[in-house]
């Protein structure tokens, strides 16, 4: 649980691409919405961590 806590998510709304973090909508009720223009769709960021895979 305290791992989780750590960890940043970072939405970006379709609209707008304003940058919303997590924290931010939890202190606004937890509902999914744009802290700037208030649109609905937000969209998951990417973490920049490359994932390599070993070919066999």
């Amino acid at each position: 649980m305290a791992e989780e806590e750590n960890v940043r998510l970072v939405y970006e709304c379709v609209k707008c691409g304003a940058k919303v973090f997590t924290e931010e909508l939890e202190h606004r009720g937890g509902g999914i919405k744009c802290t700037v223009c208030g649109f609905r769709v937000l969209k998951k960021i990417r973490p920049p961590v490359v994932k390599r895979i070993k070919a066999v």
